[in-house]
């Protein structure tokens, strides 16, 4: 049995302070903030997810934010960077942007393809890259329309502790497809038009960290329940020791520890993030599993509350 997954479902990170976390993604970069709810395994923490208008698979980002936390070390076992995709002739405006809000930033070139890195306010590395491929995205927050705003992910960098080991995976295992190589960085394309390509560093970074400011994990894409049944027999059979279901509400969820250290998720796309509010008003409460409903007037009272709004 061969298996091809679509690319990156979501991408996980551990940040700082919850509105400064806002104030970035929502308010500089624009992006939705398509739920409010909690780490399902520490409740006590948010867990906000960041996409598309609709929320769609490939486009979401998701912190655990932590304010006053300790800080990580990006390195080997690691998402690196995150990228994410704009529209073709919309670099002019997002430099113009981040300049605006004081966010420093490079334009390097890689595989032939224009790029802005810069980092978040908790030291997340980003970048932007023009691409036509994918759909706009119809969000429009802060001065930001689809003409200009972020698509979703363009993809990834992996950092691994072992890389070779780590190519094998992406190739046999993830089902993606090598483009090709340069200089330290291998490059692998899945078959969707978002989220869709990953660049693999062939040289040791240092040993990462866990802490604010680093990727937790990179969830792959399932089409549904019966998919990711398949894949968790699949990669079983490749040797990896891979979880159970967990049912994470707008997914479900299995997790494995790739033999570079990088923790691997393959979720669900279904059923996605409008089963407990409406598209309408996504993202606009807190909302909670049914286990820690009864616990909302405590729980309210240990986060420290946020709100979505325009930066001048």
């Amino acid at each position: 049995m061969a298996k091809r997954t679509a690319g990156i479902h979501h991408i996980t990170a551990i940040v700082g302070h919850p509105q400064e976390n806002v104030d970035f993604y929502a308010g500089v970069l624009g992006l939705r903030l398509v739920k409010q709810t909690v780490n399902f395994d520490d409740p006590g923490t948010y867990h906000l997810y960041f996409g598309n208008n609709s929320g769609k698979p490939g486009t979401i980002i998701t912190f655990f934010p932590w304010a006053d936390a300790y800080l990580g070390t990006i390195g080997d076992g690691q998402v690196g960077v995150t990228s994410y995709m704009i529209p073709v002739g919309a670099m002019p405006f997002w430099e113009q942007r981040l300049t605006h809000f004081n966010v420093a930033f490079t334009r390097i070139e890689r595989f032939g393809e224009q790029y802005l890195e810069f980092d978040d306010p908790h030291g997340l590395h980003l970048d932007l890259v023009e691409r036509a491929e994918g759909e706009a995205n119809d969000w429009s927050f802060g001065g930001i329309t689809a003409e200009y705003a972020i698509k979703g992910f363009g993809g990834a960098t992996l950092l691994s502790s072992q890389p070779a080991q780590t190519a094998q995976l992406l190739e046999k295992v993830m089902g993606l497809e090598y483009i090709g190589q340069e200089g330290d960085i291998a490059r692998y394309r899945s078959y969707a038009d978002i989220g869709n390509v990953i660049d693999l560093k062939l040289s040791s970074s240092g040993e990462g960290s866990m802490g604010v400011g680093t990727v937790h994990h990179i969830a792959w894409r399932a089409e549904d329940d019966r998919d990711q049944l398949e894949w968790q027999e699949f990669v079983a059979d490749q040797g990896y020791g891979v979880t159970a279901v967990r049912d994470r509400n707008y997914f479900n969820a299995i997790y494995f520890r790739e033999h570079g250290n990088i923790l691997f998720e393959i979720a669900t796309d279904p059923p996605g993030f409008a089963h407990d509010e409406s598209y309408e008003t996504m993202g606009q409460q807190l909302k909670l599993p049914a286990q820690y409903e009864p616990h909302r007037s405590m729980l309210e009272k240990v986060l420290i509350p946020i709100h979505i709004r325009e930066l001048d």
